[in-house]
């Protein structure tokens, strides 16, 4: 028991919220210029989805899910850093998920490939 009366005292003394707030001030400048950066990255693959979708004809109403699908994809993109064969086949898993939804898969393939600049896994 005294080693768990130990161990909660000692992180009591390291984690004061004057700690943690002085960490946080020093890193505070990059993770805002990051978070702009992906901001304006996951806008400009917004604005290419709703572009291929106007060029599809896919009504307003429905912009939502595709939508999410070109927010998952860049997540998939730049979080998880995954290139090559493997986004193209993490890629291809997401598109069977919003097919299976009802969405059109020619749509979304040309999502994965307009807007993201990925080609269908090899089979």
């Amino acid at each position: 028991m005294a080693d768990i009366t130990r161990r909660l005292s000692q992180w009591k003394k390291k984690c004061t919220p004057e700690r943690a707030k002085a960490s946080l001030e020093l890193i505070y400048e990059d993770i805002v210029q990051r978070y702009e950066a992906a901001t304006v990255e996951l806008c400009a693959a917004e604005d290419k989805t709703r572009q291929v979708l106007n060029a599809a004809g896919i009504h307003t109403s429905l912009y939502v899910p595709y939508l999410d699908l070109a927010r998952q994809l860049f997540k998939l993109s730049r979080k998880q850093g995954i290139s090559g064969e493997s986004f193209a086949m993490a890629a291809q898993v997401q598109l069977d998920k919003w097919a299976a939804r009802g969405l059109n898969p020619a749509v979304l393939a040309r999502i994965r490939t307009d807007v993201f600049d990925v080609v269908a896994p090899a089979p």
